[in-house]
């Protein structure tokens, strides 16, 4: 049976460790930090890297009716006066309705996105904005290493720590 590496950590501390660096590594490509952490966290990209290769064409393109608030040339919401049954008037934002066409996700894609977004932490921009890593393993990793059996990641090691000489390593996607 196999065992996971404790870490030296009680399990939602090593958990959420693990949940960190893996997050980090998608997000960067890079992380510095001790081997056996690397090590677990190679074995934890490794696998979800491999699930979003397996599922990156799995969709299909849907029409969708989607209605917006008009925009001028500045970028502001149009509006028009509006009066009520009472005899008030008041400013109503003019609608829009048009069709795009957007992807959805089969089943089987569906879960391992799900199962992807267990292994990660939602992550925010400088703007403030979410950054959809999902979409990120899906779209540029899984075109990256479409051709690749195996072995998106490696370790290269950097030497002791000066505090407490464990042995440090840059782990990065290849």
């Amino acid at each position: 049976m196999a065992r996971n590496r404790k870490l030296g950590r009680p399990t939602d501390q090593r958990l959420a460790i693990l949940k960190n660096q893996t997050t980090d590594l998608i997000m960067y490509g890079k992380i510095e930090t001790t081997e056996a952490r690397a090590k677990e966290v190679k074995s934890i990209v490794d696998s979800i890297i491999a699930l979003a290769i397996k599922e990156k064409d799995n969709f299909e393109e849907v029409e969708v009716k989607v209605i917006k608030a008009k925009l001028d040339s500045k970028g502001n919401k149009e509006t028009e006066k509006v009066t009520s049954k009472n005899g008030k008037e008041y400013l109503r934002v003019v609608k829009e309705e048009k069709t795009e066409k957007r992807q959805k996700d089969m089943p089987s894609r569906l879960n391992a996105r799900r199962k992807i977004m267990t292994k990660l932490n939602k992550v925010k921009d400088s703007d403030g904005k979410n950054i959809d890593l999902p979409a990120k393993l899906f779209g540029e990793i899984a075109e990256k290493y479409k051709d690749r059996v195996g072995g998106y990641t490696q370790i290269i090691k950097k030497g002791p720590r000066r505090g407490d000489s464990a042995e440090e390593v840059i782990l990065k996607l290849v």
